[in-house]
């Protein structure tokens, strides 16, 4: 249980913490490959393990996270693909519970998420996400991703949050290594971003799978 006394900032991941990560491992695991195998007539074994390389030589960069830059590399309309599946977009049931009670207890509520800004707005245009934060941040405003040290002296440098008295909430060991190097005083790891894989727990941290069991009182 955080000790909420000692926390004035909630700073809260997106995808795998406040929404559903079935959706996008569901497209980049399946409907990206599909696509770029149809377009270059190949296996989609074959295609799987192009992309992997692909997803690899990027892993942790900003470019992992960026659509122009995916739309480029593939020649794929990413946008319109998520599109056709973005019925798969939802918020974690707990989550909600979660946003209100912070909100109740006067916790300010921040969104930093590496998600481009694209699909972003996708997300938010469909779950209304917005309306239960304070602010909404993208990484990509900042050139740079919550793995580099860089990301978190700007978003202090903007935001003046007490990184002692900040809760730092994410479903990825790397993004969460970085905020521990940084300072954030209070960090909690995700251990079922995806409703339909199996837990799995983060070593070294704190973890949660129903956020209902640590609400402020």
């Amino acid at each position: 249980m955080p000790n909420w006394a000692n926390i004035d900032t909630v700073l809260l991941d997106m995808d795998g913490t406040l929404l559903d990560l079935h959706f996008d491992n569901h497209f980049w695991l399946e409907v990206v490959p599909n696509a770029y195998a149809k377009k270059h007539q190949m296996s989609i074994d074959d295609a799987r393990k192009e992309m992997a390389n692909k997803y690899e030589a990027v892993q942790g960069q900003l470019q992992w996270y960026c659509l122009d830059y995916w739309q480029a590399e593939l020649q794929l309309p990413i946008m319109e693909l998520k599109r056709e599946i973005q019925h798969l977009i939802s918020i974690r049931e707990d989550a909600i519970v979660f946003l209100h009670a912070l909100k109740k207890a006067g916790k300010k509520l921040i969104l930093l998420t590496n998600a481009h800004r694209d699909s972003l707005s996708l997300k938010v245009e469909l779950t209304e996400l917005d309306k239960y934060l304070d602010t909404l941040i993208s990484t990509h405003d900042y050139g740079v991703s919550k793995e580099q040290q860089r990301l978190w002296q700007q978003v202090e440098a903007d935001l003046q949050f007490d990184k002692s008295r900040t809760l730092f909430v994410d479903d990825s060991a790397a993004v969460l290594a970085s905020a521990k190097e940084f300072g954030i005083g209070h960090l909690l790891a995700v251990a079922n971003p995806d409703s339909k894989q199996p837990m799995r727990l983060l070593s070294g941290y704190e973890n949660i799978t129903d956020y209902r069991d640590i609400l402020p009182v």
